[in-house]
């Protein structure tokens, strides 16, 4: 009852979710199994050829029967194999077909993800459902195009051939049909949870992973590898004893079905033999009937090596299934199409803004008005909500009230597509990838020529740098930029959202690793090259905004003061404090 219920439930899951991703390998989905019909109806008829030989050709000493069924045995045998072999390619076709299309399913699927709904999933465990999850229903997957039609029909036909030799030694098999179905439910309810919970453990253990990887340098700069390896032993031994948990339930299906196939064969050898010897049976009959017999608790056992698959799999699909029907936070699907951005105005009505799971409140009440072509700097102290603010403005959030306006109208109105692309960011945390530089910096335009490319650099003032390097911007970036510094990791990023030509850009505390020698000169540049855009610099240093057009205070989620560098240093204390202490640090 409760095998079925699995089944029920998996084949459930299939048909809604995972359907659309067999359609393209549907030929050798159907191929796979119709082979796998013909192999059994090729076997089952071995054993019988073989009693035949027996109890005729070799009872009656007739070797021209003998040699005669004896080639039908070695020719079905050969078409068996034939079948098999384009069976076990077809399903592998099929099943790893299917697993590239679920991945890339997955894959596209969070790419369509708003922060928040990342934020919901840990990226260890993207990881994890993306590869391992996926290789489990992959796997899986071939399994039953392949065993559960193969060893139901083989169950079956044996069933048949066996009841016509002796009906009565097959209910010798039947009594211990209970025994099995009885264990492998109790197996299967109990590794389902166990599975599952093994399967938590590993996106944990990624998660220490990741986080040692990403934070290396902290890690040696702290001497605090021996903290790190300690940390990571208690995550992989967490993982090891869920593990083994698990293993323990499954590894007593093995036993149990060799148990009851052997307990079962000596009986009907026992009872046969007595048949046998009493005359009421051929010995023939008896050897095909013991061959029958172990096809039968053959096909049962690979039920059993399925069902444990189907269990296991089945705490990945619930996971992957968890990523394919989360709905997207943000989405475009009525926006109008024909809209663009006509200028670069950004407009803040009532705005409050929380994060997903949380109750308070990290913007409230925020009302701005920045025209287009206006230079705004933001300020405040450290959690003062200012990367969040600017977040909305290419909806990379959306907001909990009120409305953020782009070009006179809500952000909401327009396509993903179309807002962002008239939106150029520098986020806080710089990310390059591997790649040139040339190719980084293509991000911000894929069709960007030498010289822009070239001038976008001079304006973030990386050009220098980058034709110091031996192959200029064929350098060749690892991963994240690692073979750059952190200034340097900067201009490239800005560079990159210069190039995209947008109508406004957003730096996000973009020079902080560099000099006020070389912050003055790039913002001196980006005045020069983008008039007409709006910019908005969100700085820690007061002369990274002191030029601006006007300057937003912001403290604890909230607009604390609106002006210039010479207003806000009359009027706001925080402005005027932040001053203050710069000013005593450049004493």
């Amino acid at each position: 009852m409760i095998l079925c219920r699995i089944l029920t439930e998996r084949m459930r899951c299939v048909l809604k979710q995972f359907f659309p991703y067999m359609k393209k390998y549907l030929v050798p989905t159907i191929l796979a199994p119709l082979f796998i019909i013909g192999e059994v109806i090729l076997e089952i008829q071995i054993p019988l050829l073989m009693s035949k030989i027996v109890d005729i050709g070799i009872k009656n000493m007739d070797m021209n029967f003998v040699i005669n069924t004896g080639v039908r045995m070695v020719l079905f045998a050969a078409l068996a194999l034939v079948c098999g072999a384009l069976s076990a390619r077809f399903s592998a076709v099929a099943g790893m077909g299917f697993g590239s299309e679920v991945r890339r399913g997955v894959f596209n699927k969070m790419q369509d993800f708003s922060f928040a709904n990342i934020d919901r999933f840990s990226t260890a465990s993207l990881v994890t459902r993306l590869t391992n999850d996926i290789t489990h229903v992959q796997h899986a997957y071939m399994m039953i195009i392949r065993t559960l039609v193969r060893s139901p029909f083989m169950l079956v036909g044996a069933i048949i051939m066996a009841s016509r030799i002796n009906s009565k030694l097959v209910l010798v098999f039947l009594l211990a049909v209970p025994v099995l179905g009885i264990s492998l439910a109790l197996i299967a309810k109990t590794a389902f949870k166990r599975f599952g919970h093994m399967l938590k453990k590993l996106d944990g253990i990624n998660a220490s992973i990741q986080e040692n990887l990403i934070g290396v340098r902290v890690v040696k700069a702290f001497v605090r590898a021996v903290f790190e390896k300690e940390k990571f032993k208690i995550s992989n031994d967490d993982l090891m004893n869920f593990s083994i948990r698990a293993e323990k339930v499954v590894l007593l299906n093995s036993p149990i079905m060799q148990l009851t196939m052997y307990t079962t064969i000596i009986s009907i050898m026992w009872f046969g033999g007595n048949m046998v010897v009493t005359g009421t049976m051929e010995t023939g009959a008896l050897i095909s009937f013991i061959s029958y017999i172990s096809q039968i608790l053959m096909s049962l056992m690979m039920i059993s090596m399925m069902m444990v698959m189907v269990v296991l799999s089945r705490a990945s699909i619930v996971r992957i299934s968890e990523i394919l029907s989360e709905k997207p936070d943000i989405s475009d699907e009525y926006a109008d199409e024909s809209l663009t951005v006509a200028d670069g105005s950004v407009e803040f009505k009532n705005v409050s803004f929380k994060y997903s799971g949380s109750d308070s409140l990290v913007l409230e009440g925020i009302n701005l008005k920045i025209n287009s072509g206006e230079t705004v700097g933001i300020i405040g102290p450290t959690g003062s909500s200012k990367s969040t603010l600017v977040q909305l403005i290419a909806r990379l959030y959306d907001v909990t009230d009120g409305e953020v306006l782009v070009g006179g109208r809500n952000v909401k109105d327009y396509k993903i597509k179309t807002l962002r692309n008239a939106v150029s960011m520098v986020l806080q945390k710089n990310v390059l990838f591997t790649g040139t530089i040339k190719e980084n910096l293509k991000w911000g335009d894929t069709f960007a020529s030498d010289a822009e490319i070239e001038k976008a650099a001079k304006n973030a003032s990386a050009h220098d740098f980058v034709t110091s390097f031996p192959d200029g911007y064929d350098t060749v970036l690892g991963q994240g930029g690692v073979n750059v510094s952190g200034g340097q990791k900067q201009r490239l990023s800005i560079a990159r959202a210069l190039i995209k030509k947008p109508k406004i850009i957003i730096l996000d505390d973009s020079t902080s690793a560099v000099d006020t020698h070389t912050d003055a000169k790039i913002r001196a540049a980006l005045k020069e090259d983008l008039k007409g855009t709006t910019t908005i610099i969100i700085a820690q240093r007061i002369t990274s905004v002191c030029d601006c057009d006007k300057i937003i205070v912001l403290d604890d989620g909230k607009v604390d003061g609106i002006g210039s560098h010479e207003e806000l240093l009359k009027t706001n204390e925080i402005y005027q404090e932040v001053y203050n202490s710069q000013q005593k640090g450049v004493e």
